[in-house]
């Protein structure tokens, strides 16, 4: 069985979270993770919320409230709005547990015992109001090297190189607006640059990455030079080095924390499943597969930040080390990045107002509409626009009209004339085309899924759907049924010849039908990984029993885990917090054809998919309406 380990972007613990957030780490994961799962790998899916850094201090300030006191409302904002939308995590946690801070003080007194680390003076900037230090990614300026405007404090996405913020032309915080104060300050610093010749051999291995990705990881190799990873701040998780661990305004870097969270919620997960040591099943067996799914502002900490710690680690830069204590931890398979999905041009953003929250989507229209959509027409290689007239025509004609139609006249019929699945006869040249077509989809959508290119799956799937609705079109099936009473009628007159054309039209029928209905179930199977509330209801209407399609639970623990200490501010046990599993290894779901057995009793199917007002697309919902029409 293939070990699958699939890591998926931590979201900050500052706010409800937004379909942007979840058009480039949240759904795409769980199309892959579903997928996976179907063909019958093993697989580990976690994440959790990022609660650390300025972030959650600033929004805190903002709202008035303690940082615990916001990080514990918005986790759980989280949690219920990922588990609504069915992502179907095996853990996810958060990085306020006594096990993460464990897991990120040993990764680092790792990385430290092995010279990894580097204690160096640097410029830091700090917010001349407030004398709060401001994070890299809190300053904007213009970019000394391309010369773009919007360049961040640690990299500039235009040219896709790393820059500190007092390198920055006219640099500003996005806090405030205000020009930021440079003043000389105490860090470690990861020792990158020991790191360049093991991270360069590994990168120049990824040759199936997404092309902007792979690119992108290797510009970084160019300017390769040490990161900080600490900062002034008290909001964090303490640096485990004497003179260091009991300063208060010395803190992780809560990007070094951020990442060893996909470790630490591995090894969470294996504690809480009774089999302390499952983890390592994903983390040092060389055969397993890890795949890490993010937005693209978060590529240079998957590709090179987060693989230099791995490296260093274990001892495989250049300057040597031993193996610790985790032991020899795989890297990344692949890094997949989707683009930004944007609203009217511009990217989602809370603070500027341009924002679709995921909990209003999910209360109007449910989870599988967005779903569809962030898989058909999202961002996966380039920023795609939002708006709610394309919402409207993919779901009103694809979705209900091309699917859900399908699946209810099909089921329809064959309930109405045969109230089962009926048994075929001989098939057609026309019958035999369209099984066919319907079970080389396998193969097709699952490479398109299996090389994470999920808009190339689902339209191959929804052409699959148009085929059949034009199988059933042609045959006309209804005719079929209108000529049997017909002849039926004839019969009473005792004659022979009404008697066969009655039983040839009624083989005929049932061919067509049991025909359109496997087609169905292969269509449901393939598009199961994308709308997995619907496939369920699909299966249910096939007149089949028990979950297809598993959905999360949202369950509540208590954080007592048992850990190795090796610094010091380890949370104390006792705290309860939610977490999303979910009971995926007993669905019935796999990536084949499930043949239709004839004899299944049908019902008559309720509307799978209810069409969307088209004033809709005109106006936007009033929670979030058109720009011009609130």
């Amino acid at each position: 069985m293939n070990n699958v380990l699939v890591n998926v972007a931590w979201p900050y613990a500052n706010g409800p979270r937004h379909i942007g957030h979840v058009a480039g780490f949240g759904v795409p994961s769980d199309v892959f993770a579903r997928y996976q799962r179907m063909t019958g790998a093993n697989v580990l899916m976690v994440s959790g919320t990022d609660e650390h850094g300025t972030p959650l201090l600033v929004q805190a300030d903002k709202e008035g409230v303690s940082v615990t006191e916001l990080a514990d409302r918005y986790n759980r904002q989280i949690v219920e709005d990922l588990a609504g939308l069915g992502l179907s995590y095996d853990l996810f946690t958060r990085t306020t547990t006594r096990n993460h801070y464990a897991i990120v003080q040993e990764l680092f007194r790792g990385l430290y015992d092995n010279g990894y680390m580097l204690k160096e003076t640097t410029m830091g900037a700090i917010s001349p109001s407030t004398g709060r230090t401001l994070p890299d990614r809190y300053i904007e300026g213009t970019c000394p090297i391309c010369g773009a405007d919007g360049a961040r404090g640690d990299q500039c996405d235009n040219c896709g190189n790393q820059l500190d913020p007092a390198d920055l032309i006219n640099p500003v915080s996005k806090i405030n607006g205000e020009t930021p104060k440079f003043v000389e300050t105490e860090h470690f610093l990861l020792d990158l640059p020991a790191l360049a010749e093991e991270l360069t051999a590994w990168l120049q291995t990824r040759n199936d990455w997404r092309p902007n990705v792979l690119k992108f990881s290797l510009n970084l190799l160019s300017d390769i030079r040490p990161r900080a990873m600490s900062r002034d701040i008290d909001w964090g998780i303490p640096i485990p080095v004497e003179g260091w661990e009991d300063n208060p305004g010395k803190k992780l870097y809560v990007w070094f924390d951020a990442v060893v969270g996909y470790l630490s919620a591995s090894i969470e997960w294996a504690h809480r499943s009774g089999n302390p040591d499952a983890w390592r099943d994903f983390w040092t067996d060389p055969a397993a597969t890890s795949y890490y799914f993010m937005g693209k502002d978060n590529i240079t900490f998957h590709s090179q930040i987060w693989p230099g710690e791995l490296l260093g680690y274990q001892g495989k830069g250049a300057k040597g080390g031993t193996l610790h204590r985790l032991g020899a931890l795989n890297l990344p398979t692949e890094v997949v990045s989707s683009e930004f999905l944007t609203m009217s041009g511009s990217k989602f953003s809370s603070s500027k107002g341009v924002v679709i929250y995921v909990k209003d989507f999910l209360k109007e229209f449910g989870p599988d509409p967005l779903r569809y959509f962030i898989a058909v027409a999202g961002p996966e290689n380039q920023d795609t626009d939002f708006t709610w007239d394309e919402f409207v025509r993919r779901i009103n004609n694809e979705l209900a009209n091309g699917w859900g139609n399908l699946v209810n006249r099909v089921v329809s019929m064959a309930a109405n004339n045969f109230g089962k699945v009926p048994t075929p006869g001989e098939l057609t040249e026309a019958d035999q085309k369209i099984l066919d077509l319907a079970e080389q989809a396998f193969d097709v959508v699952g490479e398109a899924l299996q090389h994470s290119r999920f808009k190339q799956g689902i339209t191959h799937a929804m052409h699959v759907v148009g085929e059949a609705n034009a199988y059933v079109a042609e045959m006309q099936p209804w005719k079929l049924a209108k000529a049997i009473k017909t002849a039926k009628a004839g019969v009473e007159t005792d004659s022979a010849t009404n008697a066969a054309d009655v039983a040839a039209l009624e083989d005929r029928l049932a061919t067509v039908l049991w025909v359109a209905l496997q087609v169905v179930s292969d269509a449901n199977t393939l598009l199961t990984p994308y709308i997995p509330n619907i496939a369920q209801q699909v299966h249910e209407t096939l007149g089949r029993t028990g979950v297809w399609a598993a959905h999360p639970q949202v369950v509540e623990v208590t954080d007592g885990m048992p850990v190795d200490v090796v610094g010091v501010g380890v949370p104390q046990a006792g705290r309860t917090y939610p977490v999303i599993m979910g009971d995926y290894g007993n669905q019935q779901a796999v990536w084949r054809r499930t043949s239709v057995e004839p004899g299944v009793a049908l019902q008559k199917p309720k509307p799978l998919i209810a069409k969307l007002d088209p004033e809709l697309g005109e106006t936007g919902p009033e929670w979030a309406p058109v720009s011009g029409r609130a």
